[in-house]
């Protein structure tokens, strides 16, 4: 995701969305109105089982948090503030330095860095296995590698970050799980012991803010048409959104 991107494809994408996609309005809130199409939506998701055994571990804390990496931090964003459970989902970088997590920085993919974002959740609502389900089915493509969609480079790549030692167990269970579901082989990073970064102000609830952007409604839109279709047990109408001093 790169604003020259989104500016240099808005005229083009826009006509093809409006003229090529079937209309589907779903009673589910402004960011999936009208626009996006069933067959997308489940071309953008994959059925994947529950997770089991350890990657099903029941925590009983009342708050608790990860870090998902899955391409640009704007869907993933969206998909998670539409999460029941979830108390704050917000976009930035992991896996380099302070001085070099700056969007402009990062943007050259050679800071070690990735576009990420911190999911806070209680556990009580939402389990840590339901937040691997969304992120490895809806949230992004975990057979990507260093890439999502349009977008190209390690600060698009599909990881997880936690200190949890039960959480670590619990990714490294399920993506051995749902290995068998894919064509290609799971090359979800899994990491630990990095500082995450939260990304600037303009970042923060973009899908929410930018609904119509030609991005938006071709490459995230139907993440979250996919979440209210596959989880609707877990999907929430109203999105969780990060404060805005």
């Amino acid at each position: 995701m790169k604003f020259s991107l989104e500016q240099g494809i808005a005229a083009a994408v826009a006509a093809v969305v409006v003229g090529a996609l079937v209309v589907f309005a779903v009673d589910a809130g402004p960011a999936i109105g009208a626009g996006m199409a069933p067959a997308r939506a489940a071309e953008e998701s994959r059925a994947l089982p529950a997770p089991t055994g350890v990657a099903a571990f029941k925590d009983e804390r009342t708050q608790a948090s990860v870090v998902f990496a899955g391409g640009c931090f704007w869907g993933v964003q969206g998909v998670f503030q539409h999460v029941k459970g979830v108390g704050n989902a917000v976009s930035g970088y992991i896996g380099g330095d302070a001085s070099t997590a700056r969007y402009e920085t990062i943007s050259s993919g050679r800071t070690g860095h990735a576009e990420a974002v911190r999911v806070d959740y209680d556990p009580r609502q939402v389990s840590y296995g339901q937040l691997l389900q969304v992120f490895f089915s809806v949230a992004h493509d975990p057979t990507q590698l260093n890439r999502q969609g349009p977008d190209h480079g390690t600060q698009y790549r599909s990881a997880i970050f936690s200190d949890d030692a039960r959480q670590q167990a619990a990714n490294r269970a399920y993506v051995g799980q749902i290995g068998a579901s894919f064509d290609s082989p799971v090359v979800t990073e899994l990491g630990t012991g990095k500082r995450f970064y939260p990304a600037e102000a303009y970042h923060q609830n973009y899908l929410e803010r930018n609904p119509q952007a030609a991005y938006i409604r071709y490459y995230d839109a139907p993440k979250l048409v996919a979440l209210q279709q596959r989880f609707p047990q877990l999907y929430r109408r109203e999105a969780v959104l990060v404060p805005m001093k």
